[in-house]
């Protein structure tokens, strides 16, 4: 395995499953949602008093991201990394850095005021400079991220984290943000489950992403998730959302991949990638 992204997890999680290790030596890639996903893996493991060992990449470039990114800080919590890697001074925070935000965990609401703070100080200088958004497409940008997060608070049961990083896409010519969410928590169907009786897990997804259900009564509850839908629309991007054995996806037309899955492996909680491109020039 040379990448470690959304289109991988899935041969990521079944080669864990099978082994006390998991090798990431020949890895030359990895974005949000590969390290956001590692880190969920090893919240699950956490619960059953199980560690597990990373073998990390060989690659300079891709530890010396991972420490950027802040992935170290918790990974060191649930797996035991070999070799031990010890941060270099290259490894530090650059100014001019294209990370929107480190990953970050996600439990109380305190954590999402932060989350969004640091986001909102970035988003100026990473999101109008790169992606050509206006105050209104930014605004946009905070208020699905704060849904997405206060989700996980309200209904994952368990601790989630995220991770935003901008990227050059070669293929679209265009420069692309990604965001990935995720949580190891009830995840939609039992979410979902003392409201509506629902025959699997993307049923649940539909419900709560293209119909805006939510396990509460109230009126007004359960809008998070389409805000997040019509943002993504609005901006042309792409948003899956995986939950236990299924994942929808929105795929736009310069995007590619399937848009329902059934029968994966079972994965608690949610995981939620959101990719936004460029806005092209007036």
């Amino acid at each position: 395995m040379t990448q470690l992204t959304e289109e991988t997890f899935e041969k990521t999680l079944q080669s864990f499953i099978r082994s006390d290790q998991i090798d990431l030596r020949d890895v030359s890639f990895i974005d949000p949602y590969g390290m956001v996903g590692l880190l969920e893996i090893g919240e699950l493991c956490m619960l059953e008093d199980i560690k597990k060992t990373i073998l990390l990449p060989r690659s300079t470039e891709v530890l010396r991201y991972l420490e950027r990114m802040d992935f170290f800080a918790s990974a060191r919590r649930y797996f035991s990394l070999e070799p031990m890697f010890v941060p270099t001074p290259a490894a530090g925070k650059a100014a001019d850095s294209d990370v929107l935000l480190e990953i970050t965990p996600v439990e109380r609401a305190n954590d999402i005021h932060y989350i969004v703070g640091k986001v909102e100080e970035r988003a100026q200088a990473i999101l109008a400079k790169h992606l050509r958004y206006d105050s209104r497409a930014i605004n946009g940008f905070i208020v699905a991220l704060s849904e997405i997060c206060q989700n996980i608070v309200e209904h994952s049961e368990n601790k989630g984290f995220v991770g935003i990083q901008k990227y050059r896409f070669p293929s679209l010519g265009k420069n692309i943000v990604k965001i990935a969410v995720m949580d190891a928590g009830i995840g939609f169907r039992k979410s979902l489950s003392s409201r509506f009786r629902l025959k699997n897990d993307l049923e649940a997804i539909e419900k709560a992403l293209l119909h805006g259900a939510s396990r509460h009564e109230d009126e007004g509850r359960g809008h998070g998730l389409a805000a997040v839908r019509r943002f993504a629309e609005q901006w042309q991007g792409r948003l899956s959302i995986r939950s236990g054995t299924a994942r929808l996806s929105l795929i736009p037309k310069w995007a590619r991949g399937k848009e329902r899955e059934l029968n994966l492996q079972n994965f608690p909680g949610s995981q939620i990638n959101i990719i936004l491109p460029e806005v092209a020039s007036s």
